[in-house]
């Protein structure tokens, strides 16, 4: 494909934005452009390629053939451009532009917020929008570079590099075990207030404990649920029942007292840690030097919690 000399990055951008949510509207408001002046730009790039790239329907919009090779090419130019604009200057990278990550709220807070202040230092000319959330995003639709996320990658659109390997630990406050005693097996968690998080929609209420290779399932029960990793969180601080937490989200506390961690001789559920991105050909240098930079930060996470 030839580039006409009066072809526009900007109108490039704005067309990957498209191609990646599937909305022209959504588009413009990532690149805080008006629907309007967005699909003036869209039609001057179509006039300035001389095909259409965009089939338009009053529900959806969806590339042509012409607009998917566009797209694999556009991406490819404009990922090689950002490499380039960060290489020059010398032997030192010039990492610039903006980098969006989703994470889950506790560990966003926790744990990945702090090691995001290091790597800022090292590139000011970068900015990073932190999008907290336990929701899942559609990474192909919304703006999202990166997503941090527990469990096992289901989607071939996505490729994942795994950040940490780790385990659940049942947890409550000090004030929470003096009134209503230290359950000594898991089914005597029937018996107390377990603390609920939302997972695809339904509340985990099935805890499950190995000890010398035998599960132990139970199906809990309590008066608070919520969608907000964090949220559950505070209320085990506050006493107001037990929670199954990711050790990482947790491990200030356990260390300071706050929560103590519970039925130690079972083992609880492990889980792996990934980083989450878009399959695309080419993968920004800020994109790949930051996943770089966690890998290495949460490396000596796992060194200090088998310490």
């Amino acid at each position: 494909m030839s580039w006409p000399g009066n072809l526009q990055l900007s109108q490039l951008q704005l067309f990957l934005r498209l191609a990646e949510a599937g909305s022209l509207s959504a588009a413009a408001r990532q690149l805080q452009m008006s629907p309007a002046a967005a699909s003036a730009a869209l039609k001057r790039l179509e006039a300035t390629l001389a095909v259409r790239l965009v089939e338009r329907s009053t529900r959806s919009m969806r590339l042509t053939a012409e607009g998917e090779l566009l797209r694999d090419h556009a991406q490819r130019a404009l990922g090689l451009l950002d490499d380039v604009r960060s290489l020059l200057g010398g032997q030192t990278e010039r990492l610039e532009g903006e980098i969006h990550i989703a994470a889950p709220s506790d560990l966003g807070r926790q744990i990945l917020s702090p090691m995001l202040d290091g790597f800022l230092a090292h590139h000011p000319g970068l900015r990073i929008a932190l999008l907290v959330s336990d929701g899942m995003h559609d990474m192909l639709r919304e703006r999202v570079d990166i997503a941090i996320r527990y469990g096992e990658l289901r989607d071939s659109n996505l490729v994942a590099r795994r950040l940490h390997t780790g385990s659940s630990v049942l947890v409550a406050s000090p004030a929470y075990l003096a009134q209503h005693g230290v359950p000594g097996h898991p089914r005597e968690l029937m018996q107390h207030n377990c603390l609920a998080l939302y997972r695809s929609g339904q509340p985990h209420l099935d805890w499950s404990f190995i000890r010398d290779g035998i599960t132990t399932r139970i199906k809990v029960q309590g008066n608070r649920r919520a969608d907000d990793g964090a949220l559950v969180h505070q209320w085990a601080l506050e006493g107001l029942g037990i929670a199954v937490k990711s050790r990482l989200d947790v491990q200030a506390d356990l260390r300071a007292g706050r929560l103590l961690p519970l039925l130690s001789e079972w083992q609880g559920e492990e889980f792996q840690l990934h980083a989450i991105l878009p399959a695309r050909e080419h993968m920004p240098l800020r994109v790949r030097r930051l996943i770089d930079d966690l890998v290495l930060r949460f490396a000596s996470v796992d060194d200090a919690a088998s310490t």
